[in-house]
């Protein structure tokens, strides 16, 4: 079957975009949007099991982020690295886990450097632990794959890359 040769039975989430040059772009996406949402349903839940059950997915990526490396990071910082745009929504997601008192920050100059708080740090623990117990054993049939998960997670980082690129395009039209 050639690249342009659409099959009969496409699983894709938006049939009228599934075209003739584009239907395996179509089949990415249907699969993004439900790993996505596996992914979010999982962080909410593993969180939910380390007793805080009212982090919403973008607090849960921004406390992990800010954890990462012990290192203190700037609101532009985390933005950048998480590659979101609307620094409103980290900067509400911030004042909520400063307000659980999971992240602290400090004013240096004209900035503001995040760190997390002890307290922060032990839930980010407990989550590993959860992490470990509940999915990481699940993710060893990948092993044998010929397709590993750091080729997986290089492709998604490639097509981030060209879904940046067409948005911009999006927008000069």
């Amino acid at each position: 079957m050639s690249e342009n040769t659409k099959p009969q039975n496409l699983i894709v989430s938006s049939r009228h975009l599934a075209s003739e040059g584009g239907w395996q772009a179509s089949e990415f996406e249907y699969g993004l949007i439900i790993a996505y949402n596996g992914f979010a349903r999982w962080v909410s839940r593993c969180m939910a099991a380390t007793g805080a059950p009212n982090l919403a997915v973008l607090e849960v990526l921004v406390l992990h982020h800010i954890n990462h490396r012990a290192r203190q990071k700037r609101l532009t910082d985390i933005c950048f690295l998480l590659n979101i745009e609307d620094a409103h929504t980290v900067n509400y997601a911030l004042k909520k886990l400063q307000k659980a008192e999971l992240v602290k920050g400090e004013k240096i100059g004209k900035e503001i450097f995040y760190s997390v708080t002890d307290k922060g740090e032990q839930l980010c623990e407990r989550y590993r632990e959860i992490r470990e117990q509940c999915l990481i054993e699940s993710l060893k049939h990948f092993e044998n794959s010929p397709q590993t998960l750091s080729e997986t997670a290089a492709v998604l980082r490639m097509m981030s890359g060209i879904y940046d690129q067409a948005a911009r395009a999006a927008s000069s039209i």
